[in-house]
C-alpha cells in the first residue's frame, strides 16, 4: 500500500448558510490523502499504474464549484465521486477548511475531516 496526498488545495467558493456566503463566497483549503497500492507504479514508472493526481485535485475542484450548505456535505460529495471513478482507491481523509469564517470572532479557519473507506 502506499499514499498520495495533496495539500492546501485551494479554491473560491460558495458554501456556507448564510445567504450572504452564497453571494460573496470565500476563500477554502482542501488536504486530500488516499491510500492505494503503489508497488505496481513503483516498477513501472508508468502513469497509468498509479492514481493520477491531476483527476484527484480535478475532482476536489469540481466539487467545491458546486454550493453547499455544509462543509460535511461537499466533502461526502468529493469522497464519493473519487471512489467512484478511482477503483483502486481504499482509504481516504480529507480536510476541508473554509478560512477566515463569518463567525464573529478572529480564527483562523474552520475545517471538518472526513474519513472513508472503500466497502
Amino acid at each position: 500500500m502506499g499514499t498520495i496526498k495533496l495539500k492546501n488545495i485551494r479554491t473560491f467558493s460558495y458554501h456556507g448558510c448564510l445567504l450572504e456566503e452564497g453571494k460573496i463566497g470565500s476563500d477554502y483549503s482542501v488536504d486530500l490523502e488516499i491510500k492505494t497500492d503503489l508497488r505496481k507504479s513503483c516498477l513501472s514508472d508508468d502513469l497509468k499504474d498509479t492514481v493520477d493526481y491531476v483527476l484527484l485535485n480535478q475532482i476536489v475542484e469540481e466539487e467545491m464549484a458546486i454550493r453547499s450548505h455544509l462543509l460535511e456535505h461537499v466533502g461526502h460529495r468529493i469522497i464519493t465521486k473519487i471512489f467512484a471513478k478511482i477503483p483502486s482507491v481504499s482509504r481516504i481523509v480529507l480536510g476541508v477548511s473554509k478560512l477566515n469564517p463569518p463567525i464573529g470572532g478572529d480564527v483562523e479557519a474552520v475545517t471538518i475531516e472526513l474519513e472513508e473507506y472503500r466497502n
